[in-house]
């Protein structure tokens, strides 16, 4: 059975048992996240153990499906496409007004992954808080290009 067979069968449960090696909602889920995530030898590594109930139903309902009728890579850029939408929706609601940061800050650490991916960048016998460190930074350097695309757009809005 292929890898992406069992994952058609695999329940939440055991998809979060995989990720933290604890069970879902049990004692140490979140410090085990944060570690595996952090300390992922590749940034697309990092997105498999960042919070797996959120990535569990975006790989069966979007990254999949995507998947079967287009390019991994731009399967990819999708996923993070909606995650981000999603989290632009709830921030939206939450302010009561329209928010669009998320998206595409999202996509552009979607478009990280990918390009890391293509380019084989590994962090793998680096230590662990060098690959956290990694990690982090490019998070945060697609929160700035986010946060400076925001500026220039409002900078056009007048």
């Amino acid at each position: 059975m292929s890898s992406a067979q069992r994952l058609r069968h695999i329940t939440l449960r055991q998809y979060v048992k995989k990720r933290t090696g604890v069970a879902l909602g049990a004692s140490g889920s979140m410090s085990n996240m944060l570690r595996r995530s952090l300390g992922a030898p590749t940034f697309s590594g990092f997105w498999q153990y960042w919070n797996p109930v959120w990535g569990y139903y975006l790989s069966r309902y979007i990254a999949r499906p995507v998947g079967k009728v287009t390019v991994p890579g731009f399967a990819t850029l999708v996923t993070f496409a909606v995650s981000g939408a999603l989290h632009d929706l709830a921030v939206s609601a939450v302010k009561a007004k329209v928010i669009f940061f998320f998206t595409p800050w999202f996509l552009l650490m979607g478009l990280m992954v990918v390009i890391t991916v293509h380019t084989g960048v590994s962090l793998k016998h680096h230590r662990w808080s060098t690959r956290a460190l990694c990690n982090l930074a490019l998070i945060a350097a697609g929160f700035a290009m986010a946060k400076a695309v925001e500026n220039q757009f409002h900078t056009w809005q007048g």
